[in-house]
C-alpha cells in the first residue's frame, strides 16, 4: 500500500532491486491507480503525495513544475519527475525486471506496440470519453455525438483486446503480470465507472478473457494494497464500484 508520515518509514526497508524512494503524486482512481499498482507489484518504496483535484492542485506551479501539461500521475524518481502513464510504466519495467521483456527478448516488439496502443489509443479514447468539453466546444449534444462515436470506437478496442488475451501471450493475461495487465485493467474499471451518466455501457459478458484479467490481477497482494489505500472497494476490477478514498482525498 502507499504510505504516509511513520508507515513511509516502517516501509522504506532495503529492497535488493532499489533503495531510492520514489514519490508518487496520485488522485485516487486516476491514471495514477496503474502506476500504483506497478510499484506495489515491484514492491519499491514510494510514498503518495495526494493532488487535490477539488482545487485544481495539479494547475498550480508547484505541480506544473514537475508536469508542465497538468496532469496526473507523476512520478518523481531519483532520475527525476517522469510523467505520462505509459513512459513511467516503461522506466519502471526496464528498471526493475519482471513486468516487461527484456530489450532484447523477441517478445518486446509485440509488447511495446500494444503497450502504446493502450496509452496512445485507448486511454486516449477513453479521456475524451470522460471530458468532451476538454476537446470541443460546450454544446451538451455535440458532446453526446462525440461520446456516441467514441464508445464505438473503444468497443472495437476491447474486442481487439479480448483476442489478444485469450492468446496465450507471455506479456498479457499470462500468470505473471505485465504493464499492460496493470494498465488494461485500470482502463476495464474506468469503463465500466465513468462517465456516471452512462456507466455500464459496455457488456463485460462479452470478453471472457479480459473478465479472467480482472480476477487475477484482482486477487493479488499489490490490487488489494491499492483498493486499500485508494478506497476501491474489496472488488475493484471484477465489480467495480466509487472509490471512497481511505487515504486524503484527491477526488
Amino acid at each position: 500500500m502507499s504510505l504516509s508520515g511513520g508507515a513511509l518509514t516502517a516501509r522504506m526497508r532495503q529492497d535488493h532491486r532499489m533503495t531510492e524512494t520514489c514519490r508518487l503524486h496520485y488522485a485516487p482512481d486516476n491514471a495514477s491507480l496503474v502506476i500504483r499498482l506497478a510499484l506495489e507489484e515491484l514492491r519499491i518504496p514510494y510514498e503518495a503525495v495526494p493532488v487535490d483535484r477539488r482545487r485544481a492542485a495539479q494547475k498550480a506551479a508547484p505541480y506544473l513544475a514537475l508536469n508542465p501539461h497538468g496532469r496526473i500521475p507523476v512520478l518523481e524518481t531519483p532520475n527525476g519527475a517522469i510523467f505520462e502513464t505509459g513512459a513511467i510504466l516503461l522506466w519502471l519495467a526496464d528498471r526493475h525486471a519482471g513486468l516487461m521483456p527484456a530489450p532484447a527478448h523477441p517478445d518486446r516488439g509485440n509488447a511495446l506496440k500494444w503497450l502504446f496502443f493502450l496509452s496512445n489509443t485507448l486511454h486516449a479514447e477513453l479521456r475524451m470519453l470522460f471530458y468532451p468539453e476538454t476537446y470541443i466546444d460546450a454544446d451538451p449534444a455535440h458532446h453526446a455525438a462525440l461520446r456516441a462515436g467514441l464508445r464505438r470506437s473503444i468497443g472495437a478496442h476491447l474486442a481487439q483486446l479480448e483476442t489478444v488475451a485469450g492468446a496465450g501471450h507471455s506479456w498479457l493475461n499470462a500468470d505473471t503480470p505485465s504493464v499492460l495487465d496493470l494498465y488494461l485493467v485500470a482502463c476495464l474499471r474506468w469503463i465500466a465507472l465513468y462517465p456516471r451518466d452512462t456507466a455500464g455501457w459496455w457488456d463485460r459478458d462479452s470478453a471472457p478473457h479480459l473478465a479472467a484479467l480482472c480476477a487475477r490481477i484482482e486477487a493479488r497482494p499489490a490490487a488489494r494494497a491499492c483498493a486499500l489505500a485508494e478506497g476501491l472497494g474489496a472488488h475493484p476490477f471484477t465489480a467495480p464500484d466509487y472509490p471512497t478514498p481511505a487515504e486524503e482525498s484527491a477526488s
